[in-house]
């Protein structure tokens, strides 16, 4: 029998992930933004660590949810350590993701 605090953390983990899918898909961004902040509330009050993928949809700087090709520009880098670069289109910095070899 699992306790209530088990059971909640699961409910929340599928509630993020179907705001999330759901944001990722919405045409209209103010209302894709919302969906994605009510996501990472959930996750802050149940303290449910966000997986990667999803982390990875929130601008460093500025937090806002970034849908790659719509809210970010996304290029990858020729040089020898291959990597992704993610320019936030809100307030444009620019980080990297390093592919593995």
């Amino acid at each position: 029998m699992k306790d209530r605090k088990t059971e909640a953390k699961e409910l929340a983990r599928e509630r993020i992930e179907i705001l999330v899918a759901s944001a990722l898909h919405e045409k209209d961004e103010v209302l894709a933004g919302r969906q994605a902040i009510l996501a990472k509330k959930i996750a802050m009050r149940h303290r449910v660590r966000l997986p990667y993928s999803i982390r990875q949809l929130f601008c460093k700087k500025c937090k806002a949810f970034i849908v790659p090709g719509r809210t970010a520009r996304v290029r990858v880098g020729r040089s020898s350590a291959r990597a992704v670069r993610v320019t936030c289109s809100r307030c444009g910095h620019t980080y990297r993701r390093v592919l593995a070899e």
